[in-house]
């Protein structure tokens, strides 16, 4: 099978029932990604398909032959983190740690999704071009990304620093 990770082509021979997430780990050796609850629960597992953000944990990595996948490692590196990892250092958005991987994936996705007007359960007006995140739709949207350490507000001010417009807040 061919996969397209983080702009690199890769040809691997899988078993069929593999996961997105164990394929990444433990074949490509991408570990940025997390494991936690491996039942699509707390978002750790996050990455981009195609810009769109899934539970790798809940994908087969059969379904995403041939279709561009990013992971954290593809955001940035040492030399040039991504706006949102640098938001993250400087709001302080992590403890731990953990979950900041599948965090920042998630939060590149959901400013995406809001920018074609992808409404979620709070989002008031269902026919907007663009939604705009205020505070609580940026709440709702993050709500499958779970921090069990306690750096949720940070999490919070380093994704409306980066994907909120200041007329917006």
């Amino acid at each position: 099978m061919h996969f397209i990770v983080n702009g690199l082509q890769h040809d691997l021979l899988l078993d069929t029932r593999m996961s997105l997430l164990d394929m990444l780990r433990e074949r490509l050796a991408l570990t940025g990604t997390k494991k936690g609850c491996n039942q699509g629960a707390c978002g750790a597992c996050t990455v981009l398909v195609e810009g769109e953000r899934i539970n790798a944990c809940l994908a087969l990595a059969v379904q995403y032959e041939n279709r561009p996948i990013t992971t954290i490692e593809g955001l940035g590196d040492a030399e040039e983190l991504h706006a949102l990892q640098r938001a993250f250092i400087a709001h302080d958005g992590f403890q731990c740690g953990y979950c900041t991987p599948g965090q920042i994936c998630s939060a590149i996705g959901m400013a995406r999704e809001a920018a074609r007007g992808v409404p979620s359960a709070v989002t008031t007006d269902l026919v907007m071009e663009e939604v705009e995140l205020s505070h609580d739709e940026l709440r709702e949207r993050m709500s499958g990304n779970l921090c069990r350490c306690g750096a949720h507000n940070g999490i919070v001010e380093a994704i409306q620093a980066t994907f909120v417009r200041e007329d917006a807040a």
